[in-house]
């Protein structure tokens, strides 16, 4: 169907007429294809996929309108494209999922492989969707916010600062001195060893790549079906600890009855070109990703997120409030008040100071560092994250360790050393002459 509107854009652009983008346009031409055009694919599944081209169009439509012009149009074919039903065209029985299917042809049912985690009432729509060669149904829920009891909920008036890192995905500060550092080593650990094992995979099979124009053989498609099966996994892994990262996030959140959170927002070094590696760390971090998951968990919480400008946040002194040149570690040290702290948490006690809304960023209140931190680990699933930090895919020494270069034994007492001097002539002796 995805193809069909491309072709029908395709004829219309050839006719210099204006293409169909909008939802409702696309809409009455389904509905004059006639049924049976699309094979066993009912109206709502066909609308699902009118919506997401439509929405595809207008955000390119405006990222190149804001000057984005490396904003594309959606005029690539895809081999598979998600579907959704809404509340009332579909029915969940147990672990199974029943969806409906054009005039004349059988429903669909879904076998899920665990229970749904949401009651049948809350659950507003479910999606059809394929990643790495696996099919999955994505499911969208309505979920209370959270209910606490008089005087222990959150506090609007209590605001905590939260810095954005790829060590630590989130440093919070809290207003009496107290801090969390999560931890994200095991995530970049994941991401490193998954480039590493892409790059070997690449090189293993790099003489089996077909050339251009040239049709793959059954190989080559089990190997790039080997690919996808891995980077899906690498995916899920990921997502999964950031999730991991922002629920440790929001209970200590809870438990400190913090009612907002505000959040540095650092956009703007992703315009930066700060070179091919630190590219990659940066599309890596995924910031969109981290600040919608926490802001989703926060919501439920009943924690509002405000998203401030953290520009300066981890250069700048908060006792002094003087530059200090960045350090290369995570102590921050000043130089004019002798001052030293973690570095992600002074960013995160400076970003509880700033005014949401593009406001000034110089502090209208004194900065509370934290002087009781409390750390967590997210990411305990990845290979490697548990007790022994060890990574299954990379080598490793003995645990005895290495025995090192070969010395000699130490002298007789009171006789000279019987290791062979350097630079010595000795000639090589005959076996079995002593």
């Amino acid at each position: 169907m995805w193809a069909c509107v491309l072709e029908i854009n395709a004829w219309r652009r050839r006719r210099d007429d204006t293409p169909l983008t909008g939802y409702q346009e696309l809409c009455r031409e389904l509905s004059g294809s006639g049924p049976g055009t699309f094979g066993e694919l009912d109206s709502t599944g066909a609308r699902s996929v009118l919506r997401r081209f439509s929405d595809a169009w207008f955000a390119a439509a405006k990222r190149r309108k804001d000057g984005d012009l490396s904003a594309r149009f959606p005029r690539r074919r895809r081999g598979l494209v998600p579907v959704r039903w809404y509340h009332g065209t579909f029915s969940i029985e147990g672990r199974r999922v029943r969806i409906p299917m054009a005039q004349g042809a059988r429903p669909l049912w879904v076998r899920l492989a665990r229970k749904m985690p949401y009651p049948v009432e809350q659950v507003r729509s479910v999606t059809l969707l394929c990643e790495g060669s696996r099919l999955f149904l994505d499911v969208t829920a309505e979920v209370p916010v959270t209910t606490y009891p008089p005087g222990e909920g959150p506090d609007p008036a209590r605001v905590a600062g939260v810095d954005l890192g790829i060590i630590h995905p989130y440093a919070v500060a809290s207003p009496d001195g107290e801090g969390l550092l999560v931890s994200g080593r095991a995530i970049r650990a994941e991401h490193r060893m998954h480039l590493a094992d892409t790059k070997a995979r690449r090189r293993a099979v790099s003489r089996r790549a077909p050339t251009p124009g040239q049709r793959g053989s059954r190989r080559w498609r089990k190997y790039r079906r080997r690919a996808r099966l891995v980077e899906g996994r690498h995916k899920r892994r990921v997502r999964q600890a950031q999730h991991e990262a922002a629920a440790a996030v929001v209970s200590w959140a809870v438990q400190q009855r913090i009612g907002v959170l505000k959040v540095g927002n650092p956009r703007g070094v992703l315009d930066i070109d700060a070179g091919r590696r630190h590219n990659l760390r940066l599309r890596q971090w995924q910031i969109g990703r981290l600040m919608q998951v926490l802001e989703d968990k926060a919501t439920l919480a009943g924690i509002t997120v405000d998203p401030v400008n953290e520009r300066g946040t981890s250069s700048t002194c908060p006792a002094c409030r003087r530059r200090v040149p960045k350090p290369r570690g995570r102590t921050l040290t000043c130089p004019h008040c002798q001052f030293s702290g973690h570095r992600d948490l002074v960013a995160a006690a400076i970003i509880a100071t700033r005014t949401p809304g593009g406001g000034p960023t110089t502090p209208t209140a004194p900065a509370v560092v934290p002087e009781v931190v409390t750390h967590r680990r997210a990411g305990r699933h990845l290979p490697g994250a548990g007790q022994s930090r060890r990574d299954p895919r990379r080598p490793h020494r003995a645990a005895s360790g290495s025995v090192g270069p070969r010395r000699p034994a130490p002298p007789p007492s009171g006789g000279e050393s019987l290791a062979q001097r350097r630079g010595s002539t000795t000639a090589h002796r005959k076996p079995g002459k002593r």
